[in-house]
């Protein structure tokens, strides 16, 4: 049963941490998506760039890239956008593989503290015979327990890893649509000259 306390722990700590930071305001900052939708002028490509260091995060880091290195050719700036945006996605996916490691091995753990459970059993069967019923009954029960505590952590962790993952994932398509406006927005700028 500790393993499976501290795999809940683990779990529980995980959920807090993601839920705050995975919150659509915190993730997808509407001061910058404004800037990059009604960006017009080469002030506007400034202010947005003032605004991503003010407000660090995967999409910010991600636009002020992409602002930053507005002079490279399309396809270069494409491949540049991409690998930044694989080392963001760490950050939106932190902690997920961990939860998804509880949701598999919670169900093990309970599943051997079962084990444990009956051979004990079984020895208290070879020392004192089957003619005591309650006391076969108490440890078959208690050695039950450990499967179902077991198996509510796992589907609770599985339930939360799917959800954090599905949450991630459209925060990075939504990056990369509001990504792929800024390039579009930027090349279609009048030059500076």
């Amino acid at each position: 049963m500790i393993p499976l306390l501290l795999a809940s722990i683990i779990g529980l700590s995980i959920f807090i941490e993601r839920g705050i930071s995975l919150r659509r305001n915190k993730v997808l900052i509407p001061e910058i998506i404004n800037v990059v939708e009604s960006l017009s002028t080469h002030e506007d490509i400034q202010l947005a760039a003032a605004m991503c260091k003010k407000n660090k995060g995967a999409f910010a880091n991600i636009i002020l890239a992409g602002i930053e290195n507005q002079d490279l050719p399309p396809e270069e700036m494409r491949a540049f956008l991409t690998d930044q945006g694989r080392q963001e996605v760490r950050t939106l996916e932190r902690g997920l593989s961990s939860l998804e490691t509880i949701a598999g091995v919670a169900p093990l753990l309970g599943l051997l503290g079962t084990v444990l459970g009956m051979i004990k059993v079984f020895t208290v069967i070879s020392q004192q015979g089957t003619g005591q019923a309650s006391l076969l009954a108490g440890g078959i029960s208690e050695a039950l327990i450990t499967t179902a505590t077991g198996l509510v952590i796992g589907i609770l962790a599985l339930i939360v890893y799917n959800y954090f993952s599905n949450r991630a994932e459209n925060y990075i398509l939504d990056i990369e649509k509001y990504t792929i406006t800024l390039l579009r927005k930027i090349r279609s700028l009048p030059s500076k000259g």
